[in-house]
């Protein structure tokens, strides 16, 4: 079950090119925003602007929640994660560098575009802790939930099937 629940993550890791991520402001009060990614097995990468909101809200804080979705033709067949990590800054130039390989091989329209300059870029790296494999295929709002240690799942915390829904006849 832990390699198919994997498989099933990276695979909709695939699907997504964008992903929500929630913040805590200063305030306390999460911060919700959308950036592009990419990812290494569960692993998960992101740039942002040096000085932003979501750059300040993780060097104070790190713990992020997050969530993506592929496009679905109905809702029997909504598959996502929902997962909790810690987010990291990328410093070294070398993790920088296969960062921006990645997005390059993912997001290939990148040398074409006009970018600012990467100083004005920070890089994160989200390892999650937990994640939620929704997948609506085995039952409308059916979820497993995992425990990740070092790049791969741990141990199955939970499985379960929604059963709030009233049949219809």
């Amino acid at each position: 079950m832990k390699d198919t629940l994997r498989t099933k993550a990276v695979d909709i890791m695939e699907a997504c090119q964008d992903l929500a991520i929630a913040t805590l402001r200063e305030d306390g009060f999460p911060q919700n925003t959308t950036v592009s990614f990419v990812h290494d097995g569960l692993e998960i990468f992101f740039g942002v602007g040096t000085d932003s909101q979501k750059a300040r809200n993780m060097r104070r804080d790190p713990r992020v929640s997050i969530s993506m979705t592929p496009p679905y033709k109905d809702w029997s067949h909504i598959r996502g994660l929902s997962l909790a990590g810690q987010a990291r800054e990328v410093t070294s130039d070398e993790e920088t560098y296969e960062i921006a390989r990645l997005m390059v091989r993912r997001f290939p329209q990148i040398p074409a575009m006009e970018l600012p300059e990467l100083s004005g870029a920070a890089f994160f790296r989200v390892m999650p802790t937990v994640i939620s494999v929704l997948d609506y295929e085995k039952g409308f709002g059916h979820a497993d939930t995992v425990r990740v240690q070092d790049n791969d799942i741990a141990e199955s915390l939970e499985s379960m099937k929604h059963k709030w829904l009233i049949p219809v006849s």
